[in-house]
């Protein structure tokens, strides 16, 4: 009698709010977040062709939102440049207001798509392609630090490399304040006491000095309003929910807990709908910053999602002119060590490409290859489900065997096949070629007790098969059917052309 272990248990909101130690860990955490929230914004603003106040805010409200509507607790959800890239057309083509009609519909169809249970296709994704799909983000995250670290001032390499250090360093002696932002407010004192003239986060674009306030896009209400924002608000929302619907199940792996997947869905969807309505971009879960959340300050509840958005207000807002001195150097450092975290060593090692299947490790390749090339996440994934699909058909189809022999009783002498493995479109094509219609007695007995039929093109060849057989004046009688297979030939047998 095998027993399931009981996943491990997240602290509640309730008890972090009672617990210092805790709560301390919840706060910390938001601050580093909103951090390096800060110039991620403003480059996904720059992606979609917005000001910068509009990534941000989006950053702002989504943070916010989904600390209240989300299914997975200590995730972070802001402006992403997957979303990003997606509306970009709009803003170029159409404008602002045809931009925020987009984020609406967009979080409408997310809603309405986890209402009708799209959470529940996480279960098709292989883990191969969850290995490609954190191995490739986290060589984009490492990639989208490069731009920072060539044509700059020679200082930023020395910062970089301290800023390294004290993240990696500073935890063996003390992780009462997380070493990010030890690094982060380390390394902003050195560049103003000093004097170093190095890029810093003011030099990436304008910071807001007013709230958000309440937005209603100028757009008619028309079919043809429709037919332009469709496409790219479905676009949207099927990027975005992949994209959190994957970080949802690699930090339910990371804390050994479970989160409702379906609340996650529409959280991200009402939390879209939010930020159109205050003029945001639109935005999805954020793994880099997720696992900075959870994996480097270890955050656990929905506290340090909440504080992670307020902080990112109150920073912008009232510390703008300080934030904005925060060197870029610094933030490279803590950007770089999440994508050396986040990447799955253990995956390219040697002895484990020699023990894993070729067709594991493919699976794997393409999803990083792809979603590299492509700088999208979600087709990165799309991609690398089609081919763990193809290999997976391709190898069970390789499973299934037919074996004939003879047997002679009072009747006289009869074929019988007995077919042995699962039938299905890319198996059951191969099977009309394994009979001996020409040199087999006039009766001929298929046993299936050893396999299973799955589809149409299975009772296709079986129709085809006995229709031969018919041609040649010899009877065909197919038995040991299990109920499911029966019921299925038995429903389409006679009716495929």
């Amino acid at each position: 009698m095998s027993t399931t272990l009981p996943h491990a248990t997240e602290p509640t909101v309730r008890a972090a709010l009672r617990s210092p130690r805790l709560l301390r860990t919840e706060v910390l955490a938001g601050l580093v977040v909103a951090l390096a929230l800060i110039p991620e914004a403003i480059s996904f603003s720059i992606i979609a062709g917005v000001d910068p106040r509009v990534g941000l805010f989006a950053s702002f409200t989504m943070a916010v939102a989904i600390s209240f509507l989300g299914g997975r607790p200590a995730m972070i959800s802001a402006a992403t440049g997957a979303v990003a890239l997606v509306i970009a057309p709009v803003m170029r083509d159409h404008g602002y207001d045809y931009l925020i009609a987009t984020v609406l519909l967009g979080g409408l169809v997310q809603v309405a798509l986890a209402l009708a249970g799209v959470a529940k296709l996480m279960r098709f994704i292989p883990r191969s392609v969850m290995v490609g799909f954190v191995n490739a983000l986290a060589i984009l995250i490492f990639e989208a630090q490069i731009d920072h670290m060539i044509d700059v001032p020679w200082a930023v390499y020395p910062m970089i490399a301290v800023g390294i250090a004290v993240i990696v360093g500073l935890p063996r002696f003390s992780t009462v304040i997380p070493a990010p932002l030890i690094a982060i407010v380390a390394l902003t004192a050195f560049t103003v006491m000093g004097a170093v003239n190095v890029p810093n986060v003011g030099d990436q674009g304008e910071l807001p000095d007013s709230l958000p306030t309440w937005f209603l896009p100028d757009v008619p209400l028309t079919l043809d309003t429709l037919q332009v924002i469709a496409p790219y608000a479905l676009a949207m929302a099927v990027v975005g929910l992949l994209e959190s619907l994957l970080t949802a199940k690699l930090v339910d792996d990371i804390t050994d807990t479970h989160s409702d997947k379906t609340r996650e869905a529409w959280g991200q969807g009402a939390a879209n709908v939010v930020t159109g309505f205050f003029g945001g971009m639109g935005g999805c879960a954020m793994i880099g910053q997720t696992m900075i959340n959870v994996k480097v300050s270890g955050a656990r509840t929905r506290i340090s999602t909440f504080l992670a958005g307020t902080f990112l207000l109150v920073l912008v807002v009232g510390f703008g002119d300080v934030v904005a001195l925060i060197p870029m150097a610094a933030l490279v450092a803590v950007m770089v060590m999440v994508s050396v975290g986040t990447f799955d060593w253990h995956s390219i090692r040697p002895a484990t490409l020699r023990r894993m299947p070729r067709s594991e490790t493919s699976v794997m390749v393409a999803t990083v290859v792809v979603t590299v090339a492509t700088h999208n996440l979600a087709i990165g994934v799309v991609v690398g489900v089609l081919v763990a699909m193809t290999l997976f058909a391709r190898r069970v189809a390789h499973l299934t065997e037919t074996h004939r022999e003879l047997v002679e009783d009072e009747r006289g002498v009869t074929a019988v096949y007995r077919v042995t493995g699962e039938l299905f479109f890319a198996s059951s094509n191969d099977l009309y070629t394994q009979f001996e219609y020409a040199d087999d007695p006039h009766r001929v007995v298929i046993d299936l007790s050893g396999s299973h039929v799955w589809d149409a093109s299975t009772v296709a060849a079986l129709d085809a098969i006995t229709t031969k057989y018919a041609r040649k004046g010899k009877t065909v009688e197919i038995t040991g059917l299990n109920a499911n297979s029966a019921e299925r030939h038995g429903r389409l047998s006679g009716e495929l052309p």
